[in-house]
């Protein structure tokens, strides 16, 4: 019943508010942080320190920080291509994980990091934080069992939100104070250049996966968790980068459709991503901006309505007359503490085994985009049957010796 000694890692952005959010909990102590960048390493350490902690250790290479066993559990929050093998590596030195989403970068990748968290017996959450919402844990229950809008047949998940492009930038030389080789880590070797750094790899295929895999793997996650399916036997997505000459190789525009066999019953999601100006469909709108955030889903009694992160209202009959709603968030950090505590997997609301198939989705999104064409899927094989290019796809070539292993 110590206080859990937690290490956040990677301390730009999302890992802001890791620090944020573990700083108000009770019984945990952020101990250490880590980050390649000196800069933003020192910037973490004083937000620690800012936010009533004591000074944290500073490591800038991660495998340093897990050799430390003093640390109880670590929180990831770097870019998309370092997510699973760090997870992997606090796995095997025996802690525990808050990983960020996607917790994958490539199919393959979602496998073993369930993979080590059987193997070494770890707490491993995922941080769709959507889950840990009261209100979407009622709606969810309700989709479920019919009780709500009836049999439910499509869902569509929403990413609409302004990005303007982000220029041309040229190489130059890495930055004093940034550890660039480790940066890179398990992606190819690049030149440097700031479009590919802070925030905006998001937009690279070495490293990022796209606003589906950015914004977008939330309302991903809830969608395939209220209609209640696993992996998809079919995907179709089609889109392009439109409107601006720059660095961003993944598209502002794309729009996905999924087919899944739920026990012999057809089922569809539907997702879009636009970045630029739209409406607010279903008038979801996002607090404090026009973005549109959120999910729809259809049954044969009506439809519901998700909005954001923890709120929805349902339209019943022909004549959509108002029914059940709910607007109650959650505390994703505090479930992750309390499974940590209480040792069992089935008290996380985003256990490492959902985040993974929801991150897989994703991938084959932008593989059926990257390639022109729909590809079908074998979750047991992990295979697209007789397509060997897609099937490629899947996993990546890894830079020595930032490899993700093929048995933990």
């Amino acid at each position: 019943m110590d206080a859990i000694r937690l290490a956040c890692i990677g301390l730009r952005g999302r890992g802001r508010d890791h620090i944020d959010g573990f700083s108000k909990l009770p019984g945990v102590e952020i101990a250490a942080v880590c980050d390649v960048d000196e800069r933003v390493l020192d910037a973490g350490a004083r937000r620690v320190a800012h936010r009533g902690g004591r000074s944290p250790h500073k490591y800038q290479d991660v495998r340093k920080l897990l050799e430390d066993q003093s640390i109880d559990a670590v929180t990831i929050a770097t870019p998309n291509h370092w997510h699973t093998l760090i997870a992997i590596w606090a796995c095997q030195a025996g802690k525990d994980v808050f990983v960020e989403k996607p917790c994958s970068h490539n199919a393959f990748e979602g496998r073993q990091i369930v993979e080590a968290a059987r193997r070494y017996n770890r707490i491993v959450q995922h941080g769709t934080q959507c889950r840990s919402s009261k209100a979407l844990r009622k709606a969810v229950e309700q989709l479920r069992d019919g009780s709500l809008i009836g049999d439910v047949y499509l869902a569509r998940g929403l990413c609409f939100k302004h990005r303007a492009g982000i220029g041309h930038r040229p190489e130059e030389p890495v930055p004093a104070g940034v550890d660039y080789d480790l940066w890179l880590g398990p992606a190819p070797q690049r030149p440097f250049t700031r479009n590919r750094f802070h925030y905006n790899w998001h937009w690279h295929w070495d490293y990022g996966n796209g606003d589906i895999g950015n914004q977008g793997i939330h309302q991903l996650d809830v969608a395939r968790w209220g209609l209640g399916v696993g992996y998809p036997v079919k995907v179709s997505s089609m889109g392009g980068h439109f409107m601006f000459d720059d660095d961003q190789e993944t598209p502002n525009t794309q729009a996905v459709a999924f087919e899944f066999d739920d026990n012999g019953r057809k089922k569809v999601l539907e997702f879009e991503v636009r970045h630029w100006y739209t409406h607010n469909e279903a008038g979801i709108k996002e607090l404090f901006s026009r973005n549109t955030i959120g999910n729809l889903f259809y049954g044969t009694k009506g439809y519901m309505v998700v909005s954001g992160y923890h709120k929805y209202s349902t339209f019943l009959g022909r004549e959509q007359d108002p029914g059940p709603s709910g607007d109650e968030g959650g505390n994703h950090w505090r479930n992750f503490l309390d499974a940590v505590r209480s040792r069992r997997r089935e008290d996380q609301h985003s256990e490492i085994a959902e985040g993974a198939i929801s991150s897989v989705l994703m991938h084959l999104a932008n593989i059926s985009y990257r390639l022109g064409r729909s590809v079908s899927f074998d979750a047991a094989a992990l295979s697209c049957p007789g397509d060997a290019e897609a099937t490629a796809m899947l996993s990546r070539h890894y830079r020595p010796p930032f490899i993700v292993p093929d048995r933990v």
